[in-house]
C-alpha cells in the first residue's frame, strides 16, 4: 500500500468535470483505491462517491493505493487532484 497527499487545486473544487477526468483516469486500475477528506472516505471505484466528498480548493485529501505499482498509480492520482483544470466559459 502507498499512501499520499494531496491539496486541492481546482478554483472549483473537485465539481462533476474534474471528477469524471480522474476517474475515466483511474477507472481500469485493479487494485483498491480510497480517497478521504474531511472526515469521510471513497472508493475511486464509483464517480459518485468522489462527487459526494465535496472537495473544494484548498482542502487536504488522503489517498491510500493498493496493488500492483501502488506507488506510481498514487503519483498520478496526487497530480490529478492537485491539477487546475481550467475549463472555458459555456456559451449559452
Amino acid at each position: 500500500m502507498t499512501a499520499g497527499v494531496a491539496r486541492i487545486a481546482n478554483r472549483a473544487g473537485i465539481h462533476v468535470r474534474p471528477s469524471g477526468i480522474i476517474f475515466s483516469e483511474m477507472k481500469d486500475y485493479p487494485g483498491k483505491i480510497r480517497i478521504s477528506a474531511k472526515g469521510s472516505s471513497a472508493d475511486l471505484k464509483n464517480v459518485i462517491g468522489l462527487i459526494a466528498l465535496g472537495l473544494q480548493p484548498d482542502d487536504t485529501v488522503e489517498v491510500s493505493v493498493t496493488g500492483p505499482d501502488d506507488e506510481d498509480v498514487c503519483g498520478s492520482l496526487v497530480e490529478l487532484l492537485e491539477r487546475e483544470y481550467d475549463f472555458p466559459p459555456r456559451n449559452a
